[in-house]
């Protein structure tokens, strides 16, 4: 049997202010094979943590992380530097020392700095051109600053190939990427040779991989197959856990009730007992032997059912412990409800016919990274108001003509005006009309229940400020009309977004989304898609 690529054994990580990532008494325990591995797990499971625990940046404050080989990790946020490609590579020294030889120079340093790697730049732009990044010389040199975000994270999938490390960590590698940059992303991660570790909540990403693996409390837990079989194997444990927590709760029931029953049977029995004595003048030694005789019986009864009861709960207790507590939002939203025939938007593209969006559309609005996505969208905000774009923003693809004034914004990056203002305190700024009795019935549909309303901004993680976010658009008053949400599944875990998709599900407004994440696209019931393409906007047809 081959040995793991990566072995976890009871990895602890506490942060110096008492913060706990994984935690004592357990910590985390698990292995991973060789191959490529989707690392899945909620917002603030530890994933990142746990690559960086994995890349040696971090060590566990106790237990054991194992890994076979050197080990390389491309960060979710890249820092390639000020220099050229050939930097970003890795092989810039490499490269000036070959130039160095060239012009005459003989010296034992440049010698020593070129080894072996006197193919590199050959090397190096073949790496290059397998992950879809062409070219000669003149990229090698092109400065880092140049790059798009796709081209960025294709240089450090080179780089790491480069460095012949024999695991790759990637964190969220497609985060931000159009789709184009994207696929070129999927392909090299489904052909990566070696043992590759991703991050990642792009669904078709995860499908490309041998595995996934779920970061789930102390539990590191792998699955063999794609995505959508660790979905299937996921939700055939969750039945038959409910199931069993159903068994186990009619158990219960059944043993409390047999003890009930035969407590009373006991009684019973004693008070027929103590009738016949005192109607048969019997003896009071002997009434006395035989009482103690039964009061032996009846405690060996009552502890025996006692514990049968007791067993019942604590198989109950286990078997809730199985479920996994992966929560739905389950909200009502009838006052965002738009006519059908109700014009929402009036776009007049600069080349082509009006772009009427009437009543509840769906639409998607799609583009290259820098295509005028964000321009539009800013241009469709301030209209009706007296901001002006900021200054040297290029113009729009469209002119808005028309929109209803209840337009709301999820943006990409979520942030509130007031940190330490309470959950509830930061709706009803929204929904100044509601009473703070209804902020909190709406907010537990949106998994904030009970006192959790009190809580302040700056204590909720990531996920759960997108959904207070999320609550705050859609609970807002007036009702959104129309709902833009620009990248929406972006730093998302997998289950926020499946919240994600059960809230929008409840909104019966219109809708325009920029996303490059086409399963998320796939789910959220498209009628139409604009896209930007060489400065124009497109209309079409889903």
């Amino acid at each position: 049997m081959a040995q793991p690529a990566i072995t976890l054994t009871h990895a602890q990580l506490v942060w110096p202010d008492g913060t706990v990532v994984f935690g004592p008494p357990e910590g985390l325990t698990g292995s991973l094979g060789h191959g490529t591995t989707g690392l899945v797990g909620r917002n603030g499971a530890g994933k990142s943590t746990l690559l960086r625990l994995l890349a040696g940046d971090l060590a566990p404050t106790a237990g054991r992380v194992d890994t076979s080989g050197t080990v390389a990790m491309l960060p979710q946020h890249l820092a390639l530097g000020p220099g050229i490609v050939a930097d970003a590579l890795g092989i810039g020294p490499v490269l000036r020392a070959i130039a160095a030889i060239e012009s005459g120079d003989v010296s034992t340093e440049v010698f020593e700095t070129v080894g072996e790697r006197w193919d590199v730049e050959a090397e190096a732009l073949a790496t290059l051109a397998g992950l879809g990044l062409r070219g000669d010389a003149a990229l090698l040199a092109r400065p880092v600053a140049s790059l798009s975000g796709g081209e960025a994270v294709l240089v450090g999938l080179a780089g790491i190939r480069l460095q012949r490390a024999d695991i790759a960590l990637l964190d969220e590698p497609t985060n931000d990427l159009d789709a184009t940059a994207r696929a070129l992303v999927h392909e090299a991660v489904a052909t990566w040779r070696g043992t590759l570790v991703v991050v990642s909540h792009d669904t078709a990403l995860l499908e490309r991989v041998d595995r996934i693996a779920e970061v789930r409390g102390s539990e590191l837990r792998a699955f063999e197959g794609p995505y959508s079989v660790y979905r299937e194997a996921v939700e055939a444990e969750q039945s038959a856990a409910v199931q069993d927590v159903r068994d186990a709760r009619a158990e219960v029931r059944r043993e409390r009730r047999e003890r009930i029953e035969a407590h009373e049977r006991r009684q019973r029995a004693e008070a027929a007992g103590r009738r016949s004595q005192l109607a048969g003048g019997m003896p009071r030694i002997l009434a006395g032997g035989l009482a103690a005789r039964s009061e032996r019986t009846s405690a060996r009864s009552k502890a025996l059912h006692e514990g049968r009861e007791a067993g019942a709960q604590a198989a109950l207790e286990a078997a809730e412990g199985r479920v996994r507590d992966d929560a739905t939002i389950r909200v009502d939203l009838p006052q965002t409800r738009v006519p059908a025939g109700r014009d929402v938007l009036t776009l007049q593209p600069s080349d082509g016919p009006l772009v009427v969006v009437r009543g509840p559309e769906r639409i998607a609005l799609t583009g290259r990274n820098g295509a005028g996505k964000s321009t539009l969208i800013g241009a469709i905000m301030r209209h009706g108001t007296q901001d002006s774009p900021p200054d040297g923003a290029p113009a729009p693809v469209a002119s808005v003509v028309q929109r209803v004034a209840e337009t709301r914004l999820l943006p990409q990056r979520i942030r509130f005006d007031d940190e330490d203002a309470t959950l509830v305190e930061t709706v009803r700024a929204a929904a100044p009309s509601h009473a703070p009795h209804e902020v909190r019935a709406q907010l537990a549909r949106f998994l904030f229940r009970g006192s959790r309303g009190d809580q302040h901004v700056r204590e909720l993680s990531g996920g759960e400020r997108f959904r207070l976010a999320l609550a705050r658009v859609l609970l807002a008053d007036p009702a959104p009309q129309l709902l833009i949400l620009d990248e929406p599944t972006n730093s998302l875990d997998v289950e926020s977004v499946e919240q994600l998709v059960q809230a929008l599900s409840a909104y019966e407004g219109a809708l325009l989304v920029v996303s490059h994440d086409e399963d998320f696209l796939g789910r959220i019931g498209l009628t139409r898609r604009l896209s930007i393409e060489d400065g124009v906007l497109v209309d079409r047809a889903v």
